[in-house]
């Protein structure tokens, strides 16, 4: 579960690396999708190899982690002694338990992931999901796209789920992997960058349709 997640964070990193260049303009942003990315690691690699090496990484890792969701999932409701459908208590928290409400929304909020990397990746193959219009450019794509209210909406949603779940994910896989030595969450330093992280990937993946819709960029 911990391993997966960071897998998928990286790309995360690295893809809202990519987004960003939508701000330096089309030639850039196109440039970079339709020329540097299927060229990296070429002539070691043919063209578009380390793409294709990066979606079946990335597909193993959406698939494990799915697994060891569920698997969790089962073992904790086992483990926990529910009786008649509740739970554990506890008077520390002023709900009754133990969880912040990124933990609380982790199963929900990945399903919402599910369906919104379904449709991100539908929308950015050459021209399956063309909300706006079709286009040979990508970045003409993401303008017509982010255009129209619902796909900005929809994609808001899906950008607040990942920040959500990147929030409890990140510290909950260092504490997994031996990293998190302090007894208490608000005593952890990996609380407050875990935070910082969820934050700065919603924000720098979001800004994109912000810009795009509110302050009519790429028109």
């Amino acid at each position: 579960m911990a391993v997966s997640g960071l897998i998928m964070l990286g790309y995360l990193l690295v893809h809202m690396y990519g987004n960003l260049k939508f701000f330096q303009g089309r030639e850039k942003f196109d440039h970079y999708l339709h020329e540097t990315l299927p060229h990296i690691l070429y002539p070691y690699l043919p063209e578009g190899g380390f793409l294709w090496i990066l979606r079946v990484v990335l597909t193993v890792a959406v698939v494990v982690h799915a697994y060891a969701a569920i698997t969790l999932w089962r073992r904790n409701k086992a483990a926990a002694g529910y009786v008649g459908g509740s739970r554990y208590q506890t008077k520390q928290n002023k709900t009754g338990y133990q969880r912040s409400y990124s933990s609380f929304t982790m199963r929900w909020g990945g399903i919402i992931l599910a369906l919104f990397i379904i449709g991100h990746v539908a929308q950015m193959m050459p021209n399956w999901l063309s909300p706006g219009g079709a286009s040979d450019s990508k970045y003409d794509r993401v303008v017509n796209g982010f255009e129209i209210w619902w796909v900005v909406l929809l994609y808001t949603i899906g950008l607040v789920a990942v920040g959500l779940h990147l929030a409890h994910g990140f510290w909950s896989a260092l504490t997994t992997l031996g990293q998190n030595h302090s007894s208490t969450r608000r005593g952890s330093r990996w609380t407050a960058i875990s935070i910082g992280l969820a934050t700065v990937i919603t924000v720098g993946f979001i800004s994109v349709p912000i810009a795009v819709f509110f302050f009519g960029a790429g028109s």
